[in-house]
């Protein structure tokens, strides 16, 4: 019960903060420090990429200039306003969707993309494990998950911690991701946590 209850809080603290979203958050520098981490995400032009927890869309530009038009974009969203934003920003790019959907219960075709895009959302998975299987099942063999942040772990926690829907919202320590990743299929992890920046990037068993 305590969990739906923060679930439940969590979406409600989202849906509430995207009229202001990008206002608050999407400066000239996280612009900048963007177009450097996905440069570092090894995606290729034509790849069909999932972007989980898109917001309002804030990596689809970033991801668009280097899949090119002959890729594809799926961006989802469980925060109904979320998605509503990113909609009319990127709904009108044949080469985008934008679905209202939770990573953990994703409905799309299992080993359907090239790789999973998940800017800023991991710390806010209720069921970690159980958003993980549902990624890796989406995934082509030899895919490759992505987990990024415009912080380090440690400043996630800080971060999270005046806000109480999202203060236990945090990022597993890197044996505890390792072991996860590990458990539901992911392997050859490379993780990176330092100050301002956070990527781990691991790849599903073919």
């Amino acid at each position: 019960m305590e969990c739906a209850a923060r679930s439940l809080a969590r979406k409600a603290y989202f849906n509430e903060a995207a009229k202001d979203w990008n206002e608050r958050f999407y400066t000239p520098e996280l612009a900048t420090f963007l177009g450097r981490l996905v440069s570092n995400f090894g995606l290729e032009p034509g790849q069909d990429i999932l972007d989980v927890g898109t917001g309002t869309g804030i990596l689809i530009p970033f991801l668009l200039q280097v899949i090119r038009p002959s890729g594809s974009i799926t961006a989802v969203d469980y925060a109904e306003k979320m998605v509503q934003i990113c909609r009319s920003k990127y709904s009108h790019l044949k080469n985008v969707a934008i679905e209202l959907q939770d990573v953990e219960d994703l409905n799309l075709p299992s080993e359907s993309f090239d790789a999973i895009t998940c800017f800023g959302l991991f710390p806010h998975l209720e069921n970690k494990e159980k958003a993980l299987h549902q990624m890796n099942r989406v995934l082509k063999q030899g895919g490759r998950l992505i987990i990024a942040h415009a912080l380090s772990s440690a400043e996630i926690r800080k971060h999270h911690k005046d806000a109480p829907p999202v203060a236990q919202d945090v990022l597993l320590e890197e044996a505890g991701m390792r072991r996860l990743l590990e458990h539901v299929g992911f392997s050859v992890i490379q993780i990176k946590d330092e100050p301002g920046s956070y990527l781990c990037v691991a790849t599903k068993h073919s």
